[in-house]
């Protein structure tokens, strides 16, 4: 019968490499995870919450029996951090790794297969080794042109989002290049955001985020200031920004209040046709004259009475 000790990794015995050399990175500090690094990786960031990480891995129980390898199938693995799709130990150790890292970690059943294991291959309630190297990573796209990533700082709580029309309260700080030119504290609607100066990206990302997250928001010129720049933050036009987004509270919309926000989008649109005849003209007038009806609706609804009147009016 083999133990723990049978397995040896660059001449050691596992258990006493671990013990001599480990690092435990669990954030409960319960030696549930520990990592050793075995080839350095390069100086720089690691991986966030919600990114889309690039790893090759082997798995072995502790008597040394491989069970599993990305190197085996000659393709490497991928999944996004924090999201429930692996491992808990592996959501824990990536987070400690950089570009580049191989490392080796040693899991308890609770962060591995626990007391089920994986039929023919780990039995209950065993302990496990991994080798893993970081080859990428990168943040989540949240746009199909790459135009907004994000990268989670601070996971938040809940499992509710902001919706159209939600009153949000955040707080910004916005960069171009190494330059900080925006730092405050912004209430606003979603969907309304750049009626407080708020990028158009900034407002996009809300209904992702949740209450006490913090995040990183790359976003490209189209998302960001334009092809115009913004000259009172002194940025220029087509530049790349970043925004770190706190989201301090919210409260969800109603389905009125997410009505407001559809039919203004739409009354803007309709302002920007000009039509290329008389009845196309006349189509766009009945579409804005049932726009502005439908929104002096809503605000009878929700009881904003000046908004009512200044639509009917229209």
């Amino acid at each position: 019968m083999t133990t723990d000790q049978d397995m040896t990794i660059d001449g050691q015995p596992a258990t006493a490499m671990f013990a001599a050399k480990g690092i435990d990175v669990t954030p409960s500090k319960d030696q549930g995870v520990i990592k050793v690094v075995n080839r350095q990786g390069l100086d720089g960031e690691r991986p966030m919450i919600g990114d889309r990480v690039v790893v090759h891995y082997t798995g072995k129980l502790v008597t040394g029996k491989k069970f599993d390898s990305s190197r085996d199938r000659k393709e490497p693995f991928f999944f996004n951090v924090g999201k429930g799709q692996v491992l808990k130990a592996w959501d824990i150790a990536v987070l400690s790794m950089q570009r580049g890292e191989v490392c080796t970690f040693l899991c308890k059943p609770e962060y591995a297969y626990g007391s089920a294991g994986n039929p023919n291959k780990i039995p209950p309630n065993s302990s496990v080794v991994f080798e893993m190297e970081l080859l990428k990573f990168e943040g989540e796209i949240l746009t199909d042109d790459s135009g907004i990533i994000r990268r989670i700082k601070v996971k938040g709580d809940g499992y509710t989002n902001p919706n159209d029309g939600a009153s949000v309260e955040v707080h910004l700080e916005g960069k171009c290049g190494d330059r900080m030119f925006d730092c405050r504290d912004v209430s606003f609607k979603v969907g309304e955001a750049e009626d407080k100066g708020v990028p158009f990206g900034v407002d996009r990302a809300m209904d992702k985020m949740q209450k006490g997250e913090c995040c990183l928001l790359y976003l490209k010129p189209k998302y960001g200031f334009g092809n115009k720049g913004k000259p009172e933050y002194k940025i220029g036009p087509d530049k790349d920004i970043i925004y770190e987004v706190t989201l301090k509270n919210f409260q969800r919309a109603g389905l009125y209040s997410q009505a407001v926000i559809q039919y203004q989008r739409i009354v803007s649109w309709l302002e920007m046709e000009c039509g290329s005849g008389l009845d196309q003209h006349k189509k766009i007038q009945n579409f804005m004259l049932t726009s502005h009806l439908n929104l002096a609706l809503c605000f009878l609804r929700i009881k904003e009475f000046s908004q009512v009147v200044e639509h009917c009016n229209k």
